[in-house]
Order: structure tokens, then C-alpha cells, then sequence
């Protein structure tokens, strides 16, 4: 075993059992590991912006990704957390024009400075919400969960559908891998890859759906799950070249150091970024459709 794969699953072997357990728990659990995940990707993010010429606002960008997420823990309804993450937002933008005017120049690159402090709570805070507002969707029903374990299923499904793509497109990539999927954003990532991780999400969702099939609230068929798991698929390899191009602009290799052998909370999340909140959008309307 490689040192990359043994440090890999060394952090496996904590984070596993802490997600685990802040799923089960729910709530200001699961909202409090998100919104400090959430923090530390923020300044990942900030970091990069820095480096493409950006001055972003760390002191209002860090702690309002966690906000985005503690909203959703204090009530984990798309409706109302929508409400005041919007406030949170417009707030924010003009606050960090107000500190973009207080520096009185160009030389900080305003523009960029203002757009990255805003995206960057966007790109981390408001879709690591979606995790606590999958966990507790059953919840929102007007009839309540009948089922305990719903919620914690449904926010298993996008996690475990792209942990299987991520490791299929790994190791096959590894083993087959030859024409490159995108080598001026991602050199590493290749086509055959791709399609491993694509198949693995999709066998990955139908079996998903053997489980979920009979759930009180957001019953998912096999059928219904493979398709599901095709489009999290597409969205998490999205995530991890969106942020590969954000890492080659800034010309990193990686957005951090604080997981090992993953970089960081940037690079260890990517593809959740993308996935989470589609979850959400694609499992509401997979209910709303019949």
C-alpha cells in the first residue's frame, strides 16, 4: 500500500465514525462539523483568491459560510432557510463593498475581492446545508417521518454513491487510465476513469434504491436510484474539475494541508459540492413527480 492510500485511510478511520455519528445525531450535530468544515473550506477558498490576485474579506466570508450552515440546523426547511440565508447574503455583499470603498483603491482588485468573499460562502456554506436539510426533509413533511432512519438515509445516499464513483474512477484511472478527460484543468483525470466512476455510481444508486424503495416519506425505486446516482455522478466529477480549475488558476496543487493524503476540506469535498445540494433537488423531485 502506497503512503498516498495509507494516509488516506488513516483519515478514513476518524472521519468515518464521526460522520457516521453527526448523521445519526442530526440537528446542531451535523450542522456544527458541517459549519466548521464549512469555515475551513471557506478560507481554503479565500486562500486561492489570494494567490489569483483577490483580497477577499476572510472576517466576514469564514464566518458567514458557517452561518449558511447553523441556518439550516436552526431549521432545516428549504423555505426558511432559504429566507435567511438570502438576507445573510445580501448583507454580506454589501458589507464587503463597504470594506472594498474603505480601502480606497483599485490596487486590491475590488472586484475580484468582493466577488470572491461572496462566492466562496456560496461555494462551501450554502451546499454543505443541503446535508443538514436532506437529513431532516422527512421531517418537513406535513405527516412527519414515520420511518427513524429516513433522514439519515437519504443524506447516506449522496455520500455513498460518490465515495463509490471516487474510488472507481481512482483506481480504474490508475490501472486503465489513457486518454485524459481534461488535461488543461485536471492532467490526472482520464476518460476511462470517468466511466468507472460513472457505472459505480450507477450500480451504486440501483442498489440504494433496493433500500429505499419502501421508505415512508421519499420512497426511491432501483430504477429511480440508478438514474439519481447517474446524474450525482456527472455532478460530482463536475466538482472535482471545478475545483481543479480553481487550484490551476492559483497554481496549487492542493487547497490545503489539513487531511492528509487529500489536501484539503476543498479537495476532499469537491465532488459534494456539487452532489449535495442535487440530492436535494433531484430526491424532492423524484416524490413530486410520483
Amino acid at each position: 500500500m502506497s503512503a498516498e492510500l495509507r494516509a488516506r485511510f488513516a483519515v478514513a478511520l476518524v472521519g468515518v465514525p464521526v460522520a457516521l455519528l453527526a448523521i445519526h445525531a442530526g440537528g446542531w450535530y451535523l450542522g456544527g462539523l458541517l459549519a466548521v468544515l464549512a469555515g475551513v473550506a471557506a478560507l481554503e477558498f479565500q486562500a486561492l483568491a489570494r494567490v489569483a490576485g483577490g483580497r477577499p474579506v476572510g472576517w466576514l466570508g469564514i464566518p458567514a459560510a458557517s452561518m449558511l450552515v447553523l441556518l439550516a440546523a436552526y431549521e432545516p426547511t428549504f423555505g426558511a432557510w432559504a429566507d435567511r440565508a438570502l438576507a445573510l447574503l445580501l448583507a454580506l455583499v454589501i458589507a464587503a463593498l463597504v470594506v472594498a470603498v474603505s480601502r480606497r483603491g483599485t490596487a486590491d482588485a475590488p472586484l475580484l475581492s468582493v466577488t470572491a468573499t461572496v462566492a466562496g460562502v456560496l461555494y462551501t456554506g450554502g451546499t454543505l446545508a443541503f446535508a443538514v436539510l436532506l437529513r431532516h426533509l422527512p421531517d418537513s413533511m406535513a405527516a412527519g417521518a414515520r420511518d427513524p432512519l429516513e433522514g439519515r438515509l437519504l443524506v447516506l445516499y449522496p455520500l455513498v454513491v460518490i465515495w463509490a464513483s471516487d474510488t472507481a474512477a481512482y483506481f480504474a484511472g490508475k490501472r486503465f487510465g489513457r486518454t485524459r478527460m481534461a488535461p488543461r484543468v485536471s492532467p490526472g483525470k482520464t476518460v476511462e476513469g470517468g466511466v468507472a466512476g460513472l457505472a459505480a455510481a450507477v450500480v451504486v444508486g440501483a442498489l440504494a434504491g433496493l433500500v429505499m424503495r419502501d421508505l415512508a416519506s421519499f420512497p426511491v425505486s432501483p430504477a429511480i436510484g440508478a438514474l439519481v446516482g447517474l446524474a450525482l455522478g456527472v455532478g460530482g466529477q463536475l466538482g472535482d474539475l471545478a475545483e481543479s480549475l480553481l487550484k490551476r488558476e492559483a497554481g496549487v496543487k492542493d487547497s490545503g494541508t489539513l487531511l492528509p493524503g487529500h489536501g484539503g476540506v476543498l479537495d476532499r469535498f469537491d465532488a459534494l459540492f456539487f452532489s449535495l445540494p442535487l440530492a436535494y433537488v433531484l430526491l424532492v423531485l423524484t416524490q413530486l413527480t410520483g
